[in-house]
């Protein structure tokens, strides 16, 4: 044990005796643990936000739509694709396993007003069935949302976000006040409980729910879809079955055709999230083993040069009686202490961006604990495996010869 507390405290010592170039050394080591325990806090962090902002579709639903969810399609192949209609949901509904279907569609980049206020042209305009409540988790924080009756009749009424409301009802309750959309004066009649921003953006809560049927008068039918909920969490995969043997055959797809239309969920969301969580990851992995290997070089290079510089200290002590191996530990120990403390270096300067990304971005960030030990792991072994020759190199050198070396 002591022989062990002696061989770290020269290893610390040979750093505190060259600060800067021990400093330099270690830069390598430091990045390449800066990259990985960043990244997957970021990683993590961005899961999170995903997997909060898929609560959105609802308890046991999914959604049919007519383009892939972050997916690309030439116009040829766009053309062939048929809209969803009316139809389409009336059938869904029918489903064994299906409770409820909502059809819905979107617009953003609109400006609502009133008499004395004006928001920028960054509103979104989300509308549906009174059924898009239930099948998107649609939470209020005051008044309600629009009846059947309000659909049916196409009356203008509207629910709108807390960023808005805040905008154009500063300090004043937005129930029962009148807002202006494509010239056309809406009754605010709810408003949707504050969700916060995705990525430090506040898009999610500046926007306006209004009927369907309204929204056709004043924008057309642009992208319809459809928002499932099963009866049951059990029932969802079969629910999602039936939904896309029906719309198979209500488009006349052949067995050998593809789907011309896109089943949404949280799991095909989740999925393609990790894949592409995957890849940034293998990214920040290679950055990292770059780093370290520069890192590595640099501490062969640093314990090759103390190895140079303090061959008259090894000769004085071998010829006192140090054994090879206590030479080998000595400067195996200095290079793995001092990668190390790169590591930590890392880490902490790591686990500092992800809270600053937390702060910034608004994200929920979370350094994972094996990104944390894997950094750490990597840095040990960084530091022994190219600190290894130089530790041998020391532990042969020939006492007489190196007791010579001025």
């Amino acid at each position: 044990m002591n022989a062990l507390w002696d061989t770290l405290r020269l290893a610390f010592g040979t750093f505190v005796s060259n600060p800067l170039r021990s400093f330099l050394t270690l830069l390598g080591i430091v990045i390449g643990a800066t990259t990985v325990v960043a990244m997957m806090g970021l990683i993590q962090g961005l899961r999170n936000q995903v997997n909060e902002s898929l609560s959105e579709l609802g308890t046991n639903c999914f959604q049919v739509q007519r383009l892939p969810f972050g997916g690309e399609l030439t116009p040829a192949q766009l053309a062939k694709r048929p809209r969803l209609n009316e139809g389409d949901l009336e059938a869904i509904r029918q489903q064994p396993s299906v409770l409820t279907a909502a059809a819905e569609d979107s617009k953003g980049g609109q400006k609502v007003s009133t008499a004395q206020r004006e928001s920028r042209s960054s509103v979104s305009i989300w509308a549906g069935t009174p059924e898009y409540f239930q099948t998107n988790s649609v939470m209020l924080s005051a008044g309600r949302a629009f009846t059947d009756t309000e659909y049916l009749d196409g009356r203008r009424v509207a629910v709108i976000g807390a960023d808005l409301a805040d905008t154009l009802f500063p300090g004043v309750e937005a129930l029962g006040q009148t807002v202006r959309i494509q010239g056309r004066s809406f009754l605010v009649v709810g408003t949707l409980k504050r969700k916060g921003g995705f990525l430090g953006g506040g898009g999610q809560d500046n926007n306006v729910m209004m009927p369907l049927s309204v929204f056709k008068q004043l924008f057309g039918v642009r992208d319809y879809r459809v928002s499932i909920q099963a009866h049951s969490a059990e029932l969802v995969q079969r629910a999602q079955d039936e939904v896309t043997l029906l719309m198979r055959r209500r488009h006349g797809l052949k067995p050998t055709e593809e789907d011309d239309f896109f089943v949404f969920s949280n799991e095909s969301a989740t999925e393609m999230f990790n894949n592409i969580s995957q890849v940034i990851s293998v990214a920040s992995f290679g950055v990292c083993l770059l780093s370290l290997l520069v890192g590595g070089i640099g501490i062969l290079n640093i314990m090759l040069v103390a190895v140079t510089e303090r061959t008259r200290e090894i000769g004085i002590r071998k010829a006192l009686g140090a054994k090879k191996r206590r030479i080998l530990a000595q400067f195996a120990t200095e290079a793995v202490v001092l990668s190390l403390t790169g590591g930590v270096l890392g880490v902490a300067l790591g686990v500092g961006l992800a809270h600053l990304a937390r702060w910034v971005l608004g994200l929920p960030t979370e350094v994972p604990m094996w990104a944390v030990l894997l950094s750490l792991g990597m840095s040990c072994g960084v530091g022994l495996g190219f600190g290894i020759y130089p530790a041998a190199r020391a532990a042969k050198l020939d006492p007489v010869e190196a007791m010579r070396t001025e």
